[in-house]
């Protein structure tokens, strides 16, 4: 279903600084990323605080909330999993700052992910902030969210894994890591839908919204010009490529989406990008051409796959690919959204008429061939 950005790529933790590097803009919160520790709140630029909210059962650890100073409160941009450990150290760190909860104006929700929105609801009920989000988006919250659609969610999501061909054993518990997501969201409907290229009218800020698909079909980041700064979500990381997936929620071609969206972005003049995860960094440019690389590169291993056994499926594939630690060492939840993204490479290699695609029948998985053959 598109969780957050998934640890399992070849850009991931253990293999993210080949190529070009990128030059941390902050040395305390790279040491802090590297030596599996929570980096401190810090103060970025006058009126600009970064804020890390811890997230559960994950390796990325924690989402990096910013808080952007006003004449009478703040903003943030994204605002961690519902948890009460999340929720004590976002208050913990606003306080830092010189406010509190209650002090929040305004939460801009890079994307739907639990741990950039999952929160945004309790921080509402606390200051009566407004919550803000892309309607592509906003229009997946209730399939997704709600109780009454979680079990219709899954089921798609199942069939979906029947086609790829994930083995029946595995089934149950690929499919349960969303029932168990679930619970660290808060459901909110936003109350300001955000659209590409809107201004967001914060006092003090000339912050834009640029619409960046791909990671989920919502995605935003949020540039300011003056300051030089793009907060980039998990559009754009240091270290790790972030999920890029078919899902039951996902459009046809998502990694074509990505791929634009990074082309979209790369030429903007700023000095400075802040992430939602690791730390931030300097050389835009020079990271969206190692990313669009890496899935380059991908893009021929998924086709070198497919070709060194026709007629194979997806979870077969992505069985067979490079990933950052051993395929039996990865959680359920983290090799459901790698087989997703192994799916969202097939299908950009068959737009690209690469490959063929001969679906199953009923029960049956999808199989893929080389074009030629």
């Amino acid at each position: 279903m598109g969780e957050q950005a998934a640890a399992t790529t070849d850009g991931a933790p253990a293999a993210g600084e080949r190529g070009r590097r990128v030059t941390p803009a902050s040395e305390e919160q790279r040491a802090a990323w590297l030596g599996g520790a929570l980096p401190a709140v810090e103060r970025v630029r006058p009126g600009l605080w970064s804020i890390p909210v811890p997230i559960p059962i994950n390796p990325l650890r924690y989402v990096l909330v910013y808080a952007l100073e006003l004449p009478d409160g703040v903003a943030i941009i994204d605002a961690g999993w519902n948890t009460e450990e999340a929720y004590a150290a976002l208050d913990a760190g606003l306080a830092v700052a010189g406010y509190r909860m209650t002090d929040v104006r305004a939460v801009l929700v890079t994307h739907m992910h639990p741990d950039h929105y999952g929160l945004a609801g309790r921080v509402r009920e606390a200051s009566g902030a407004w919550i803000g989000l892309h309607p592509a988006d906003a229009a997946l919250l209730h399939d997704r969210y709600a109780d009454s659609e979680i079990e219709r969610l899954v089921e798609r999501q199942r069939e979906m894994m029947v086609r790829s061909g994930v083995p029946a054993a595995e089934l149950d518990e690929l499919s349960g890591a969303s029932v168990m997501i679930k619970q660290f969201v808060m459901m909110a409907a936003p109350d300001r839908l955000i659209e590409d290229g809107d201004a967001l009218g914060l006092a003090g800020w000339d912050l834009r919204a640029i619409w960046t698909p791909g990671h989920s079909p919502g995605h935003l980041c949020f540039a300011s010009p003056e300051r030089r700064l793009l907060f980039s979500g998990d559009h754009v990381l240091a270290r790790i490529t972030p999920n890029v997936a078919v899902h039951a929620q996902s459009g046809h071609d998502p990694l074509a989406e990505y791929l634009g969206s990074l082309a979209a972005i790369r030429d903007a003049e700023v000095d400075e990008v802040l992430p939602a995860h690791e730390y931030r960094f300097l050389e835009l440019a020079d990271r969206v051409d190692y990313v669009m690389t890496h899935h380059e590169r991908r893009l021929a291993e998924v086709e070198a796959a497919v070709a060194g056994a026709d007629g194979v499926t997806c979870w077969d594939v992505t069985t067979r690919l490079t990933w950052s630690r051993a395929w039996e060492r990865i959680p359920a939840y983290m090799r459901r959204a790698a087989g997703n993204e192994t799916l969202a490479h097939l299908v950009h290699l068959e737009t690209r008429g690469r490959l063929r695609r001969v679906p199953g029948g009923p029960g049956a998985p999808d199989l893929w061939h080389p074009a030629t053959r």
